[in-house]
């Protein structure tokens, strides 16, 4: 899959997929990534320039890529079926902003509208809500 660019503030970097799979149990499985020229990024190099809010970037992150992916996600008793967990956890719990900006994701899709999408045109839209959620955790 290729990566897409993402634009926080004045800086360039680029998203990324691995190649998704899906389990038995119909979740489908992968992990996304932020980086520059030297590797995977932090929460901290997309944050707002005021400096990061008080929560954790995930708690920023998932309702954005929820409301990207709006009705494509099943919702199951209630809630959507979206699970997004970091790679590495931070160094200090406390700064959870300094952490890699990569994170595992899991889905499980409504059956008619996952159905009507190639594979790779599901990817490419799972990516592209990706980017433009990291590109949001910029703004105040």
């Amino acid at each position: 899959m290729r990566e897409q660019d993402v634009r926080a503030g004045d800086r360039r970097f680029r998203a990324g997929m691995s190649r998704p799979s899906t389990t038995e149990d119909d979740w489908w499985l992968g992990i996304l990534w932020v980086v520059d020229d030297e590797g995977v990024i932090s929460f901290r190099e997309v944050a707002p320039s005021a400096g990061p809010p008080p929560d954790p970037p995930l708690a920023r992150l998932g309702p954005s890529l929820a409301g990207s992916l709006s009705g494509l996600i099943l919702e199951e008793n209630g809630r959507l079926a979206i699970r997004l967990t970091p790679v590495a956890p931070p160094d200090d719990p406390r700064r959870p902003w300094l952490s890699p900006l990569a994170v595992r994701a899991a889905f499980k899709w409504e059956p008619m509208r996952a159905a009507a999408m190639r594979p790779n045109e599901l990817a490419e839209t799972v990516l592209t809500g990706f980017r433009r959620s990291v590109e949001a955790l910029s703004r105040p």
